[in-house]
């Protein structure tokens, strides 16, 4: 493909993706209340009985409801993001390399979806571990903006950091990396996930932490197993 061709190619890709984080997002709009309630359980489980929101500025509510139906958008568009994103790269791979494209993409789903969810159930620890470093003299009252900012991106970074291991096997099936290499440097690897996992929880609590940087362990050496299985 010429540059052209490319730079038509990643446009094409590019309107797919808005087109679909845009419907996606309309719906997100509409059932904001049921999402809300659902983005709002963490904090109700942290602090019983006392977990509504509080807004100061008339345009909060608004913001608020735009903020959530990007995410639902977003969310809920994933699968087709990295479907179009694998569907972008293909041109560039060899017929071997072609094949494990559905795979990957399904693992990425996966993956992206697992770290959502671990990090939705870590949330209440988290809020929970806020709370209390601050002492008891402090009345807990969340904007509801800065709340859902610190929630989606600690689901943000738990989602994107889970698609390590889908990283490592495609980086071991081109070569660039070989499962021997990974292996020989797992000390090096531990230690900087785990100096990874202390500086990119947002949260910044023990618990977190720990649920993001000791699956990362395990993937690391489960993608070493599995660059082994398809190197045979």
């Amino acid at each position: 493909m010429t540059l052209a061709e490319h730079l038509a190619e990643l446009r094409r890709r590019f309107l797919i993706i808005a087109i679909a984080v845009l419907v996606f997002g309309v719906a997100g709009f509409v059932f904001y209340p049921h999402i809300l309630k659902i983005l709002q359980d963490p904090y109700c489980s942290a602090v019983p009985g006392h977990c509504k929101f509080l807004v100061t500025n008339p345009l909060d509510g608004l913001t608020l409801r735009v903020k959530i139906a990007f995410f639902a958008g977003f969310l809920v568009s994933s699968p087709i993001i990295l479907w179009q994103v694998w569907r972008f790269i293909t041109p560039g791979l060899k017929a071997r390399e072609r094949r494990y494209i559905v795979p990957f993409v399904s693992c990425s789903v996966v993956f992206f979806c697992a770290g959502i969810v671990l990090a939705y159930f870590s949330f209440a620890h988290a809020i929970q571990f806020l709370k209390s470093i601050g002492g008891t003299s402090l009345i807990t009252e969340y904007n509801p903006n800065q709340y859902l900012t610190l929630f989606l991106l600690m689901m943000f970074i738990f989602g994107l950091t889970f698609l390590f291991p889908v990283v490592l096997v495609a980086l071991e099936l081109v070569n660039i990396v070989t499962p021997k290499q990974l292996l020989r440097g797992w000390r090096y690897a531990v230690i900087t996930i785990t100096v990874a996992a202390a500086v990119f929880t947002p949260s910044g609590d023990p618990l977190s932490m720990a649920a993001l940087g000791i699956p990362l362990v395990v993937f690391y050496f489960l993608a070493i197993g599995v660059g082994k299985l398809l190197h045979k």
